[in-house]
């Protein structure tokens, strides 16, 4: 397996339509599962890529589709997805890399203990079959692995699926069935008549359309600025890897606040340390500062601040452009950043102590991914006021690939203005604005 680039072949070309019902911009889950939900409605979708199919934080994630440790508000939605999750593989024809097998969170200490527990009254509430274990029954489940935590909170009903072969199966799937996916085609700006979107500028031509849906991921903030809208999004690196094929230790995932890990379906391991993840100062990080100063405080403690990306600064020092003329998005097709090597080798040297199967064995590939957090790591799915008829499906923090079929069909039904299921009150973009105070999220 390699990391899609802008070096990778392109897959999904159409011709540019001169009108459709909706454009989508970024083809990463949310945004392709955006796109099939408003397919099986019968409207007429045109999703514009920058780069490539899931290249970006998409393909690149753990892999998890988890309920458990998530926001209160958000466990619906992904309750709704791991449903969907179930049926996506005989619904779209293609091998998903879909499985219940099961979830881990595992206590380094006491505070991790508490922290849990906390969370298994959010647990009761929805009926979940989330439970604590001991560090007796742990080290059954996990092969008597020689590290012994405290304890562990598991959700049987979790999954995990394979984010490379996943998310490119569904845009296949979106493809034929009608749905126009166009790769290294960016989406510059949109259209507007009497306040109201009426297409979008690409750099191969216009489309007209009625609504827009903003999936752009880590990208969202700079097109937004563009269009003199703030949106408070920083970026930071986590570093990930994946391991020869080894005998089972554990067949679903787990993850602690030191080390995380989750079986593949090609029998290896993908391996990350649970606290470290890169930010590379830029303009951003001080435009936005005063929005994040509270998760700073409370969750950013295993964030390194870098001064030496020039790739991430390089990104956003363009804040303004016209639609005739070339964005960062086109300067920058994938963002393909390196992964960390002392991190890399700080897993691979805690590798055996976590999982005693990995013992011998060895590193295959390492990469990196940029994930994009709001200031309370809670994302957006909403209608941009100042714009009607612009959605916005962004900052997910990291957690989007297992919420994003669930999320995919949110934002459908919000852009046909249908009856939502569901309380969007906390997800709303008003909240960075309105001045109601940001509760962030579980930092779990």
């Amino acid at each position: 397996m390699s990391m899609l680039s802008k070096n990778s072949p392109i897959t999904f070309q159409a011709k540019l339509p001169e009108k459709v019902d909706v454009v989508i911009i970024g083809a990463g889950i949310i945004g392709i599962s955006t796109a099939w939900f408003l397919m099986k409605d019968g409207l007429s979708v045109l999703v514009c890529e920058k780069g490539r199919v899931g290249g970006e934080q998409s393909t690149r994630n753990w892999g998890w589709v988890r309920q458990m440790g998530r926001d209160e508000a958000e466990l619906p939605i992904v309750t709704e997805s791991l449903n969907i999750w179930d049926g996506l593989a005989d619904e779209i024809g293609e091998d998903v890399g879909f499985t219940r097998k099961g979830l881990l969170f595992l206590a380094e200490n006491e505070k991790d203990q508490k922290k849990f527990e906390k969370w298994m009254e959010v647990a009761k509430r929805h009926q979940l079959d989330t439970r604590i274990l001991s560090a007796a029954e742990l080290g059954k489940k996990i092969n008597h692995t020689e590290h012994r935590w405290k304890c562990a909170m598991y959700t049987p009903s979790d999954g995990r699926s394979e984010p490379f072969i996943a998310v490119p199966a569904i845009a296949r799937a979106a493809q034929r069935a009608g749905i126009r996916i166009i790769e290294n085609c960016a989406v510059r700006t949109i259209e507007t008549q009497a306040g109201m979107v009426s297409g979008v500028i690409t750099e191969l031509g216009t489309v007209r359309a009625n609504a827009v849906v903003c999936a752009g991921g880590a990208w969202s903030s700079a097109f937004l600025a563009n269009l003199g809208v703030t949106f408070p999004q920083l970026l930071v690196k986590g570093t990930v890897v994946r391991t020869s094929a080894v005998s089972e230790g554990y067949a679903g995932g787990a993850g602690s606040s030191k080390f995380s890990f989750r079986r593949r379906q090609d029998g290896g391991y993908t391996l990350s340390l649970g606290d470290h993840l890169d930010h590379s100062l830029c303009a951003d990080s001080f435009r936005y500062l005063t929005d994040f100063l509270p998760a700073l405080k409370m969750t950013w403690s295993g964030t390194r601040v870098r001064f030496d990306d020039g790739l991430i600064k390089s990104l956003f020092l363009m804040r303004k452009w016209e639609g005739d003329e070339v964005t960062p998005f086109e300067k920058t097709r994938v963002l393909n950043p390196k992964p960390n090597s002392r991190v890399v080798r700080k897993i691979q040297r805690a590798m055996a102590s976590n999982l005693p199967i990995l013992a011998g064995t060895h590193i295959e590939e390492a990469w990196a991914g940029m994930i994009d957090a709001p200031p309370d790591f809670v994302p957006v799915m909403d209608e941009i006021s100042s714009y009607k008829n612009l959605f916005l499906a962004s900052g997910f923090s990291g957690h989007g690939f297992g919420i994003g079929p669930g999320a995919g069909k949110v934002m459908a039904d919000l852009v046909q203005g249908k009856q939502i299921d569901f309380d969007l009150g906390r997800f709303r973009f008003s909240r960075f604005s309105d001045g109601s105070p940001l509760k962030v999220g579980p930092a779990l």
